[in-house]
Parts: structure tokens; sequence; C-alpha cells
């Protein structure tokens, strides 16, 4: 099957040009000015600006979290991500205190096969450290697995500092990296038990005790193990102007750090706690919490100026329902925000058409980076010949109004009601396949992707 884009605008890491882009067989055949159109079928492209197809590098699809199960499974989660333009997630298989990594992987395969809608791979979360779990580490990466998850808080998934230190060394001896969870346990506990003995319960204290210090505090101490360890690694959903100093300082001593944030720190701030509706303050629960307006400026300004690497969703999606089992405790509202299907959309609005980045930087962020730093590059991340055929076709002309009642993530709300559009996705393509129409998603199945080592 062929299929010729047609008279759009191609856009990179390294800019954006003029160009038809022919797809044959999954993969991009050709890509440049006026390409004959042969026996393919040609899409009409003029005015629309065409992505590679976005990486989500951070989502938590199908997993078990305070009692209960994420709203989204492979199969939902799939499909809203392909309706946001995202092609391809990188999600956690976690397994069990206790478990083999391979148990884990086992039951993560099992979640998502036949069921994804886009494709996907997984990360490896380490949440235990023995002799085992070390020898297990180099067969993750002969199972295209590269990359890992560690926790510093949540004592369930957390592991002590020397057993980071030493499954940061191992990581070193095989070449795969580790994204970190960084907020000081011991101390959020401590405000937490504070707060419920004074009865202060509602989710204003969600924030208060997890303050913007004990993340920034976290993120330094992982970056002097890693300073003596010798190995990079990845500050997942960095928040915090503190935090992003504690990276700068750590790049200054010679470190290689890669840094991700999420939309709902780009764009939300932590007056969404205060609301006289414990329900509705309840929604936004997440950790990190949202943090403040100048937070998202330092941001957003790290973003134009290539400190962040990657913006992910952290998706992780609880109906109010679910969100309802801490009306009365304000540590027992699951934490998590839906997000895979608005990221590019919102990323566009508030970074592109507001002048705060180019389309170059949002798919550096979006695209390309993801694709270097998990092991997909060049097969995913860019429109080149040999690639996957995994294209978005973006009408910048399209406005849209985002809405809780339009959308495929299996939630009844969205932290982004009402907000208005500029433009909006008019096509996505699959490995060639057309998956999205205007808002419909087709009846298309993701593959599971083999990822190499870190390439960024």
């Amino acid at each position: 099957m062929k299929t010729l884009l047609q008279g759009g605008t191609v856009i990179s890491a390294r800019g954006e040009k003029k160009a038809d882009v022919l797809m044959e067989d999954g993969r991009i055949a050709a890509v440049g000015e006026r390409l004959p159109a042969g026996d393919a079928q040609v899409a009409d492209c003029a005015g629309k600006l065409l992505f590679p197809g976005f990486i989500d590098g951070h989502t938590h699809f199908d997993l078990e979290v305070c009692g209960t199960i994420t709203a989204d499974d492979f199969a939902t989660g799939g499909r809203a991500a392909l309706r946001g333009g995202t092609t391809m997630v990188v999600d956690f298989a976690a397994p069990d205190k206790g478990e083999t990594l391979a148990a884990g992987l086992a039951r993560w395969r099992e979640k998502a096969a036949g069921k994804s809608a886009c494709d996907y791979g997984f990360h490896m979360t380490i949440d235990d450290w023995n002799e085992g779990i070390s020898r297990e580490i180099g067969e993750m990466l002969d199972q295209g697995i590269s990359s890992f998850k560690m926790y510093m808080t949540y004592p369930a998934m957390m592991i002590p500092e020397g057993d980071m230190y030493r499954a940061l060394l191992r990581l070193k001896e095989v070449g795969g990296i580790a994204g970190v969870h960084c907020e000081n346990d011991g101390v959020i506990r401590e405000l937490a038990a504070e707060a419920r003995a004074a009865g202060r319960m509602a989710p204003a204290s969600h924030p208060r005790t997890r303050p913007a210090p004990l993340e920034a505090e976290a993120v330094g101490h992982l970056l002097r193990l890693a300073q003596l360890a010798d190995v990079p690694v990845i500050i997942v959903h960095l928040s915090a102007r503190e935090s992003l100093e504690e990276v700068r300082a750590a790049r200054r001593r010679g470190q290689t750090v890669y840094v991700e944030t999420c939309p709902h720190y780009l764009l939300l701030e932590d007056g969404v706690y205060d609301s006289p509706d414990y329900m509705e303050a309840a929604k936004f629960v997440c950790a990190p919490p949202i943090r403040k307006k100048a937070d998202q400026e330092e941001l957003w300004e790290a973003l134009k100026n290539g400190e962040i690497d990657t913006v992910a969703t952290d998706h992780c999606s609880f109906t109010t329902a679910q969100k309802r089992a801490g009306r009365y405790d304000f540590t027992r509202i699951p934490g998590g925000l839906p997000g895979v299907e608005h990221r590019g959309v919102l990323l566009y609005t508030y970074g592109v058409a507001a002048g705060k980045i180019s389309a170059s930087d949002m798919c550096r962020v979006l695209c390309e980076n993801p694709a270097k730093l998990y092991g997909c590059w060049p097969r995913k991340g860019v429109i080149a010949p040999g690639s996957d055929a995994d294209v978005v076709v973006y009408d910048p002309a399209a406005d849209s109004v985002i809405t809780a009642a339009d959308q495929a993530q299996n939630v009844d709300y969205t932290p982004y009601e009402g907000r208005r559009t500029a433009g909006s996705i008019a096509r996505v393509y699959l490995r060639g396949r057309l998956a999205v129409d205007h808002g419909e998603v087709q009846d298309v199945s993701g593959q599971f992707v083999f990822r190499g080592k870190n390439q960024l």
C-alpha cells in the first residue's frame, strides 16, 4: 500500500521544509518536493504540518494503585494516545516486591499484546535488589528493554539508596539507563502525619506535604549518587525550578542528566487544590504535585533553551469515583492525571502558537529526543526514508475545544476542560496505515518495539 502526503510542511528538530512524503509498506519511502504520485493514494496536506508520530515515554496503563486499577488499560489508553498523535508509548512493567523482572515483564506483555492500538515498549521498574535482579538487568536488554525506573518515594516501590547505587553501577556495565522519581519520602511522610494530626485532610494538604524543596533535595541526592557511579540518569516528571537548579549544578560538574517534564506542570497552577469542592480538587492530586506560576515560566524557558529533553504525560488515569476513595484523607486519593490524548495539541497551543517554543522544539521534545533516549532512533521520531511511517498531520487552522465529553481516555474529566486549542490533529498514520481521521480512531493494532541503548 502506498500513500503520498502531498503539499505539507515536514517538521524536524532541525527545522521545517515544504515536502511531500511517500509511505510504502509501513515505512517512509521518500521525502522531497513534487514527488510523483504513481499508483499511490494521494492525501492533500496543503497548509498542514507533518510531525513524526509523537512518543510518550511515560504512561501507566492497567496499573494497580491504592487498591484500584488505572481507568485506562492498553486498549483505551492506546486509542486515546493515537487520537492525540502519539503513535508509541513506553509504559512501565512493574514486578511486585520479591518477583523477578521476568515475571513483571511477562505480565505487562500480556496486558498489551493484541490490545494496544499504538506501538509500545516497556521500561522495567526496579523495586528490589539482589543477585538475581542484577543478572536479569542484562537479560532485559536482550529482550529490548533498555530503560529502567526507580523510586525515591512510595515504600512499596522504593529501594534503599545503597541498592540504588549498586543498580546504577550495574546499568553502567550493561549500557542501560534509569529514570528516577525524586521526592524525599521520609520528610513527606512526616509532613503528612503532621497534617493528619491537625485535621487538615483536604486535598489542599497534598502540595503542602510534598513541597518543591523535597523534590529538589531528592534530585540533588540522586545526582550525587550518579556522579559517584559515573552514569547518566533521567529525572522524570521534573516540576520545580529548584529541581532544575540541581540539574544545572550537576551539568556544570560535567554530568550527563536528562530531564522530562509534563504538560500539567507547564499549564496548571497549585491553586487547583484550593477548590471548596473536595472532589474537584482531588482530581488534580498527582506526585510531584502541581506547582506555582513561577515554576511554569522556568520550565517553558528550559524547554526553549534545550535544558529539558522530553515532555511526557505520566498518564495515570482515575475516574472521579476512583478518586473518591480518598474523600476523607488526602493521602488515600489515587495519584495521577489523564493526559496522553491532549499532550500534542496542548504543546502546540501553549508553546508553538504562543511563541514560547518553535515547531522544531516541539518535534525535539515529543519525537526525536524520546526516540533517541529510549533507543528506537531512527526507526521512530523522524520523517526520513527507512523510518516507520508514523506521521501526525496537524492542521493549525482547525481550532477545537478540549472536553471530557469528547475524548477517548476512559475517564469522566480532563484537567484541561474547556481550553480552546490552536489547531488540531487532522490525521494520524501508524506505520503507513491511517489510524485517526479527524478524531475517528480506525481499526489498527500496535506492535511491541524492541529498543536498543540510549543514543541521545
